[in-house]
């Protein structure tokens, strides 16, 4: 099962779980299909969502007007849709998942 789903030549959908109050945003493994990202940002008014497109706009390389949040905005599992093509994400979410 992918955490990436292709919905066309240059976008696709990112299914991620959160875990606020971490000390620093970074990748943490899986968690039930998701891609685990632990956040360094509390739950309130919106840091969090603030953050996670932050960091992964940082980390894809791409303008955070590229990510959206497309569910989740009041819960832990999310899904953001990132206007890039799936194969860039796919590599990205692979090298962050083998370190």
């Amino acid at each position: 099962m992918s955490v990436v789903v292709a919905r066309g030549d240059l976008s696709c959908v990112l299914d991620v779980s959160v875990v606020p109050n971490a000390k620093r945003t970074e990748v943490d493994g899986t968690h039930d299909g998701a891609l685990r990202v632990r956040l360094a940002a509390p739950p309130v008014d919106g840091k969090a969502n603030a953050r996670l497109i932050d960091w992964l706009a940082g980390e894809l390389g791409c303008p955070k007007r590229a990510l959206s949040l497309l569910r989740g905005q009041a819960a832990r599992r999310k899904q953001v849709l990132i206007e890039l093509p799936s194969a860039t994400v796919t590599a990205w979410v692979d090298a962050q998942l083998k370190r």
